[in-house]
């Protein structure tokens, strides 16, 4: 004997299966917000750039310890230039002035070949710190758009999300108004098969879009209008109504 409910409480699933439709629809538009896509797209390009600043801050720091180290040799060298410039004035032997000034000679050279090697490596710390400030200043740019895009994207996502809790409460009422048995069936029928309800118009049903058969039609027609059938196709509760065209 098929299961049993008053037109009027079957045409209350398509106003269910409306909402739930809706709901499933708000869900999707969550999943789908294109600000996800892009802030999605930021995150690869801060990590690329979080990588390339690791590699370029390593460059960096490994030019900073050049130069400390080369600033470090000219001031030996000049303190050893002006050691011997003291030892001079307070010498009287000829043999040591003569071996001092063929030091200082070696020292001026070498002083000289040490600062230019400190101005090449003062460039290169210079150089090296201005790509470093570069690749910061595009993760700070890049970190703005992500911040303003994020508000941007809680703001649909609260529109949303107060569309789907007037949907879910409608549901409530509706749900409240249906025989139990009847509402029972629905969700099992939504669980199993995504679609719990399907209006039958014009002899198509909504949910499979398929026009029933001549047997299908027929059994319809024959059925009582407080039957609950089912969708040959879809597996939904098959609601008739005057537009059903039967």
């Amino acid at each position: 004997m098929p299961q049993k409910a008053s037109p009027a409480d079957q045409a209350l699933l398509l106003d269910l299966q409306r909402l739930d439709t809706t709901a499933q629809q708000l869900a999707h538009r969550a999943r789908q917000l294109p600000e996800n896509a892009q802030l999605a797209e930021y995150e690869k390009q801060t990590a690329a750039l979080r990588v390339r600043l690791t590699s370029e801050e390593a460059v960096f720091e490994a030019a900073r310890r050049e130069l400390t180290r080369v600033e470090s040799d000219v001031t030996v060298v000049e303190a050893r230039i002006a050691r011997d410039r003291e030892r001079i004035q307070s010498s009287s032997s000829p043999k040591d002035i003569q071996a001092l000034e063929q030091e200082l000679t070696a020292l001026a050279s070498r002083q000289s070949n040490l600062e230019d090697i400190e101005l090449e490596v003062m460039d290169r710390v210079e150089q090296t710190s201005a790509v470093v400030a570069g690749t910061q200043s595009e993760l700070d740019a890049i970190a703005a758009s992500k911040a303003e895009l994020a508000t941007s994207r809680e703001a649909s996502l609260a529109q949303i999300e107060s569309e789907r809790g007037h949907a879910i409460a409608d549901r409530e009422t509706i749900a409240g108004r249906i025989p139990a048995d009847l509402l029972a069936l629905y969700e099992r029928q939504r669980e199993r098969y995504g679609v719990g309800a399907s209006h039958l118009r014009a002899r198509v049903s909504s949910a499979s879009g398929v026009e029933l058969t001549g047997s299908d039609l027929a059994a319809v027609r024959s059925a009582a209008p407080d039957d609950v059938l089912l969708c040959p196709d879809s597996q939904a509760v098959l609601v008739r109504t005057d537009e059903s065209g039967i």
